[in-house]
């Protein structure tokens, strides 16, 4: 990939700058999660200070603030250390760099149709005026969507400061040797996590299950779910993966309400904590239960003071797994926070994403 720091003269030029401002906001309006707005004061403060003329292009999908970054500017500000100007529709654009005043924030990008669409007129309209794009969101790259992969063609792409990062870090752990690398996967989604274990179990020693996806590992070995969260089709999901092998680890025991299982037990706790206590490197997406109520999120705290507390090279990623760490003031302890849920999880499944093709 061509980065951005290998570009020898910013000086006036017109830069598009892919950001990841996906962050969750409360009914007040408030960000609740600001990590991955801040992790992108880096590279906007480098592209502004040599000289750049930047807007950024992003998409936002909550709801409480109606899929726009209109009320969020004030709160941008603070967070990024600029003032910003906001940009409602690509039109905008033109006008507003040929009267520049300072990095400027484009409208939710997925606001327009052609956008998911990976349409190259409106990767044109987008691309319009400027001499450079930077894919500063690693988030989006498993997207082939017009603001990360048709716009290259239009335009000397480079890879961002964290897109260069999140390339290394996660490379660094999947090529190790598979001698004390533990692999923890948790969460909802089921779907997204068994392709890295199929990927990863042969490079690693151990695989330790929560969530959705022990549940479904277990509903395969004839446990009695109850009332528990299930995929429809484990048998079809799990395929092609050996439930017997013993690198794969499932809970013992467990915490039962209402007749579904929502954290782990302390049998299970105790034994995971002893795998990672030995481990030179862990890979963590997905809490263990359901953290967000302080009852069962017993399991996922447990096991992320286990893991600060040793010498192990720490990855974690996911928004989830994010918000769980950083609830009881663990987030900056860890080694490396991925800012990506789906692209972290396609790029350890060995996926190739789109967004990272387009820059090679």
């Amino acid at each position: 990939m061509k980065m951005l720091r290998d570009i020898t003269d910013l000086k006036d030029k017109k830069v598009i700058l892919r950001v990841d401002f996906d962050v969750p906001v409360s009914d007040k309006g408030q960000i609740e999660e600001p990590f991955r707005i801040k992790k992108q004061k880096e590279t906007l403060d480098y592209l502004v200070s040599h000289g750049a003329k930047v807007v950024m292009a992003a998409h936002i999908s909550d709801e409480s603030v109606g899929e726009s970054f209109a009320a969020l500017i004030p709160q941008l500000h603070i967070l990024l250390g600029h003032e910003i100007s906001f940009i409602k529709t690509v039109a905008e654009i033109a006008p507003y760099l040929d009267h520049y005043a300072g990095p400027a924030l484009l409208d939710n990008v997925r606001q327009n149709e052609g956008e998911k669409k990976n349409d190259p007129e409106f990767a044109k309209k987008l691309a319009d005026g400027f001499d450079l794009y930077v894919n500063n969101d690693f988030a989006v790259c498993h997207r082939d969507h017009a603001s990360v992969s048709a716009i290259t063609k239009l335009l000397p792409s480079y890879a961002g400061f964290i897109v260069e990062e999140e390339v290394a870090n996660l490379s660094r752990v999947i090529d190790a040797p598979k001698e004390g690398k533990v692999i923890i996967m948790g969460g909802a989604k089921a779907s997204t996590k068994v392709p890295v274990i199929k990927n990863l179990i042969d490079k690693c020693e151990a695989v330790l299950l929560g969530g959705v996806v022990s549940n479904d590992v277990l509903k395969e070995k004839d446990q009695d779910m109850g009332s528990s969260l299930v995929d429809t089709d484990t048998q079809a999901l799990l395929a092609g993966l050996d439930l017997a092998d013993t690198r794969l680890v499932a809970p013992k025991d467990f915490v039962v309400f209402d007749n579904k299982i929502l954290d782990i037990g302390e049998q299970t706790i105790r034994q995971y904590i002893d795998i990672i206590a030995s481990a030179k490197i862990v890979i963590w997406n997905g809490p263990l239960g359901l953290f967000e109520n302080p009852v069962f999120a017993k399991g996922t705290n447990e096991v992320a003071s286990a893991i600060v507390a040793s010498s192990a090279m720490s990855v974690i990623g996911g928004g989830d797994t994010i918000s769980a760490v950083d609830k009881i003031g663990l987030l900056e302890k860890f080694k490396f926070v991925s800012t990506g849920g789906g692209a972290m999880l396609a790029f350890l499944a060995g996926e190739k994403l789109p967004g990272l093709e387009a820059l090679n």
